[in-house]
């Protein structure tokens, strides 16, 4: 009784994270889906491999974006020489 008590209140909470979070989820669905795989292989844990996956997963794309956008604006900062100038 006590561990379907538990069970139910874990997807409960889950379902309302899950519905309540904003679209931003680049990165979570992969996450999600090669922690499923692992957490079912390591011992029937797929529901928390899954929810694990899908934060490392959107962790890594937040730090992919950042990482890009920063890339972007060196390049945009970086002096452009001009068509024009003489060749040596």
């Amino acid at each position: 009784m006590q561990k379907s008590r538990c069970g139910l209140i874990a997807g409960l909470v889950a379902g309302l994270a899950i519905a309540s979070a904003p679209a931003q989820a680049k990165g979570c669905l992969k996450g999600a889906a090669v922690g499923g795989v692992a957490g079912h292989v390591a011992g029937h844990h797929a529901v928390a491999g899954a929810v694990v996956g899908c934060a490392v997963g959107h962790h890594l794309a937040a730090k992919k974006e950042r990482e890009d956008r920063e890339a972007a604006r060196a390049a945009a900062a970086a002096p452009v020489p001009p068509a024009s100038a003489p060749r040596p």
